[in-house]
């Protein structure tokens, strides 16, 4: 992520592998976080405009499990702070030809208008509850409560079992990222995905549950399986489609452990 003027860009990708107790950073039985690989927090990649690459080698080769392809690992990073720079580039050229009131103005139109979207939706959603039970015997509970006088909605996963010992605990931002995601399938609009669908949406997830972990929870099958969980959970509650499917359906391949997996969303990866 990099501030620009008064906006920010960012770029998010997949890397192939970050280190761990397997190839590819996705280990089936991770109980530690450090077990699922390198852990970033709020480093920095550049300054004074340089990259900074001993640096950031010597991170990506500390920890238990370090990184197996610390060269890969650079170049996709190169590849995102270059990604933006050419975002905040064409950011500068907007504000230079529209003039940043005008630019500033249409960015909140942006945010406005999905606001607006979604109170729509929820002008028309009933409240409701489900709870869907994983096949650990886990449970992901959600409430959702509309106040059809502000066009509000509370979304409360109060009632969800408590941190897991396995690696299926969601980080919070997986579980709100799950949240605006459904909400944004129930707009019939062509808006863009932002932050102004989440303005109308108030959400608990109690801390300590599976939903919001305490370090060092594992959570690599949080983002890929339970965040898939909540999904359904949610539209279960609300009513409007049936709560399946419940997976990502993600794996990963490679060879002996030591080696470096194929990812198939990598572009250098030849798997198409």
């Amino acid at each position: 992520m990099a501030p620009v003027v008064e906006f920010f860009v960012a770029s998010r990708g997949h890397h192939a592998d970050i280190g761990g107790i397997t190839p590819g950073s996705m280990p089936p039985d991770s109980r530690h976080v450090d077990e699922e690989g390198v852990l970033l927090d709020n480093v920095q990649l550049v300054a004074q405009g340089r990259f900074l690459d001993a640096e950031m080698r010597a991170i990506l080769a500390s920890g238990r499990y370090p990184s197996r392809n610390i060269d890969q690992n650079l170049a996709d990073l190169r590849a995102q702070v270059a990604a933006c720079a050419k975002g905040a580039e064409e950011l500068g050229k907007m504000v230079a030809h529209f003039g940043l009131p005008v630019v500033r103005a249409y960015m909140q139109h942006v945010q406005d208008n999905a606001e607006e979207a979604v109170r729509r939706v929820l002008d028309v959603l009933k409240d409701g509850h489900f709870e869907y039970e994983m096949d650990s015997g886990a449970r992901i509970v959600v409430t959702i409560s509309i106040d059809r006088a502000a066009r509000e909605a509370t979304i409360d996963f109060t009632g969800t079992s408590a941190q897991q010992p396995t690696n299926f605990n969601a980080p919070s931002a997986v579980c709100k990222a799950a949240v605006l995601y459904v909400f944004r399938t129930l707009v019939d609009d062509d808006i863009p995905m932002n932050a102004g669908c989440m303005k109308p949406l108030r959400i608990v997830i109690p801390e300590g549950s599976m939903l919001n972990p305490r370090y060092p929870a594992a959570v690599v099958a949080g983002n890929v399986e339970t965040s898939q969980t909540v999904t359904d959970a949610l539209y279960g509650a609300l009513g409007v489609l049936a709560a399946s499917q419940g997976t990502m359906n993600n794996f990963t391949f490679g060879t002996r452990a030591g080696h470096q997996p194929v990812d198939p969303y990598h572009p250098m990866s030849g798997v198409s």
